[in-house]
């Protein structure tokens, strides 16, 4: 006989909608027929229900949680997944039309990362997309940026033009003298070049700055 408090019973009859977070969160941790919906209760009101901090943790701050490290290790690749998942549904909306689009397409990506990364999103002459690379991975403070080779891949894509973006890990979206210097550097560099840098975005999970916006180009 179904036991209909069963989250793998609940998903199957009655849809994805009547399963809690927690229920959801309780099948990476279940171990046989046991079911500890109370483990990922208590992992949720760690983070006072907030999946997007969810989406921040690492292994080690799963486990701090009481669940396991094998658990931990599925959550981790089940959320990293959905972050994939999200970043190819921007990239299906290719054309960009202002730093809202520029926005929505890099964050993604790296909105909710613990560490920063610092991304170019290369153009051609309608703003269609035609590619997108992390240039450089640093820590919580910043990442190194290497002009020559945004350049270099610039050319090597036929780009006219290209959208810097980094995120802030501290969800503080107002630029530093670091991003205000770099942004100086790539545009003067990308004059030379004919290759107009035409934004640099500021991203976090919570919104976006842009230089183009605020008249920092």
């Amino acid at each position: 006989m179904k036991n209909r408090n069963d989250p793998r019973v609940k998903m199957k009859d009655l849809g994805l909608a009547s399963v809690s977070d927690a229920e959801l969160l309780s099948l990476f941790f279940s171990k046989g027929p046991g079911m500890p919906i109370d483990k990922a209760q208590h992992l949720l009101n760690s983070i006072e229900h907030n999946l997007h901090t969810l989406a921040r943790m690492s292994f080690s701050d799963i486990e701090l949680t009481g669940v396991s490290e094998t658990s931990a290790i599925y959550l981790v690749a089940a959320l990293e997944l959905g972050r994939r998942r999200n970043f190819q549904e921007a990239m299906e909306h290719e054309q960009i039309r202002g730093s809202r689009d520029a926005a929505n397409y890099i964050r993604p990506k790296i909105g909710d990362l613990q560490h920063e990364e610092f991304w170019i999103i290369y153009l051609n002459r309608q703003n269609c997309i035609l590619g997108c690379d992390k240039l450089s991975q640093g820590g919580i403070a910043g990442t190194v940026i290497d002009v020559r080779l945004v350049l270099k891949k610039a050319l090597e894509r036929y780009a006219t033009s290209l959208i810097c973006s980094h995120n802030h890990p501290s969800g503080n979206l107002d630029p530093s003298d670091a991003d205000k210097r770099i942004t100086r550097q790539l545009k003067e560099a990308g004059a030379l070049m004919e290759i107009p840098v035409i934004d640099h975005l500021i991203v976090t999970m919570s919104g976006y700055y842009s230089f183009a916006d605020e008249g920092m180009l």
